[in-house]
């Protein structure tokens, strides 16, 4: 008699759990709209693929001395730092160098944001360097902008072969 309760018992456990698998199942995964409700949140693709679009903007405006263009990438804080310092002797869009290549190396999280590395190169008079630019790219509001900018880069990741 205590298996034939047993196993009642344990079917009457297995159906309710099934009558209640659909309703659960319902809050998991998510889909674009969840996302566009979380500005907050993006996915790493998303966030990826804005970073480098912002630094190559700003690499662009660079190569084009487009002031304007260099100052639209970035984020509200950061603009006045941009104000005083871009056409001075040091700065990105000064007129006594030009920038003639500019290529984005890798692209990760970081902790304040999206790490863009990048390799800048410049000639002055008859001299060429090339050097290594680091940009972080952060979310503002629904947009993406460039908060910060400093000497140096990460190595890129390997790439992973399935």
């Amino acid at each position: 008699m205590g298996v034939t309760n047993t196993r009642v018992a344990t079917r009457a456990a297995l159906v309710a759990t099934l009558a209640v698998l659909p309703f659960a199942l319902l809050g998991c995964g998510g889909d674009d709209e969840d996302a566009a409700q979380q500005p907050g949140r993006a996915p790493a693709e998303e966030a990826a693929a804005k970073s480098r679009e912002r630094v190559q903007a700003y690499l662009d405006a660079m190569i084009a001395k487009d002031v304007a263009a260099g100052r639209g990438q970035l984020c509200a804080p950061a603009q006045a730092a941009f104000d005083a310092a871009a056409t001075g002797p040091n700065g990105d869009f000064a007129d006594h160098f030009t920038v003639t290549g500019a290529t984005i190396t890798d692209v990760r999280a970081g902790a304040s944001g999206q790490e863009v590395s990048t390799e800048i190169t410049v000639t002055a008079g008859s001299r060429e360097a090339t050097r290594p630019l680091l940009f972080t790219v952060t979310r503002s509001g629904a947009d993406w902008c460039v908060a910060r900018e400093a000497p140096g880069g990460n190595t890129p990741e390997p790439s992973v072969t399935p």
